[in-house]
C-alpha cells in the first residue's frame, strides 16, 4: 500500500531521461514500483505532448501527477485538472516585443549551426532555442558542449533580463539547448500551488538543473520540498533506492 501523505515528485530531462529521449525500461519498472510506495509525480518544462513522447501515451495513468509546463498543464490521477494562458496573462503586445527582441539576438548569433524552431510557443511560457529545436540529437549534444564553454545561453538570458527589466519576465536554463521565458511566479513552483491543497506531509523533489538559473532551482530551494540534485537518471535510481526501499 502507497503512503499516500509523501510524494516523489521528478524533473524529467536529465533525471527520469536523457534529455528529450524516451524512458527506459529499467527506469519505467522502478517507477512503477516505487510508486507501490509512495506518491509518484513529474513535473516538466516541456508541453504535455513531448511529455507524453518521453514517459507514454498513457502517462497520466503511470504517474499520480503529472504537471507539463511547470504545472501549467495540469493532470492528477489520470483526470486533467487545468492549463493556464501565456497570451492571456502578458498580452500580445508584450509578447510580440519579447519574440521580436530574441528572433533579432538570435539572427545575429553566429553558431557552427542553426536549425528551425527558434522560438517555440507554449500555453504557459516561451521556449527559445539559439541553435533551433528542430536540430538532431547529434546537433543538441555538440550545441550543449559549445554552450558549456562559450555560455550563448546564459549571455542570451543576461541581455533579456536587462531589455526586459520590470515587465514580470522570469528566464530560466534547462535542457540542452534553450531556455524558458514565463511570469514570475510561473517556474516549477507554481505545481506545488496545485499539491498545497492535498495535504502532502512531505514532498521529495529530484532534478539536475538545481543551480540558480536553472529550471528546477525554485523548486529544488523551496521549503514545501525535501530537494535532491541528480547527475542523471541512474543518480536518480540509486537516491531513491537508498531513500525508499533500504
Amino acid at each position: 500500500m502507497a503512503d499516500s501523505v509523501t510524494l516523489c515528485l521528478f524533473d524529467v530531462d536529465g533525471t527520469l531521461t536523457t534529455p528529450r529521449q524516451k524512458v527506459t525500461t529499467e527506469m519505467a519498472d522502478f517507477l512503477h514500483n516505487l510508486r507501490k510506495k509512495v506518491k509518484v509525480g513529474v513535473v516538466g518544462g516541456s508541453d504535455f505532448d513531448k511529455i507524453k513522447e518521453q514517459l507514454g501515451e498513457d502517462v497520466v495513468e503511470k504517474f499520480d501527477y503529472v504537471f507539463a509546463e511547470n504545472g501549467l498543464v495540469a493532470y492528477r490521477d489520470g483526470t486533467f485538472l487545468c492549463k493556464q494562458s501565456i497570451h492571456a496573462h502578458l498580452g500580445e503586445d508584450l509578447l510580440q516585443e519579447l519574440i521580436n527582441y530574441c528572433l533579432s539576438y538570435i539572427a545575429k548569433l553566429k553558431l557552427p549551426k542553426k536549425r528551425g524552431t527558434f522560438i517555440e510557443f507554449r500555453n504557459g511560457m516561451l521556449n527559445v532555442s539559439p541553435i533551433g529545436r528542430n536540430c538532431t540529437q547529434e546537433e543538441r549534444i555538440e550545441f550543449n558542449e559549445l554552450d558549456e564553454k562559450e555560455h550563448f545561453r546564459e549571455t542570451f538570458v543576461a541581455e533579456l533580463q536587462k531589455q526586459f527589466v520590470g515587465k514580470g519576465l522570469t528566464f530560466s536554463i534547462g535542457g540542452q539547448i534553450s531556455f524558458d521565458v514565463f511570469p514570475i511566479g510561473w517556474d516549477k513552483t507554481y505545481c506545488l500551488d496545485i499539491l498545497d491543497k492535498d495535504g502532502f506531509s512531505k514532498i521529495y523533489f529530484f532534478g539536475d538543473k538545481t543551480l540558480q538559473g536553472g529550471n528546477d532551482y525554485e523548486i529544488y530551494t523551496d521549503p514545501r520540498t525535501i530537494g535532491y540534485s541528480v547527475t542523471s537518471p541512474s543518480d536518480t535510481m540509486r537516491l531513491c533506492k537508498e531513500l525508499f526501499f533500504q
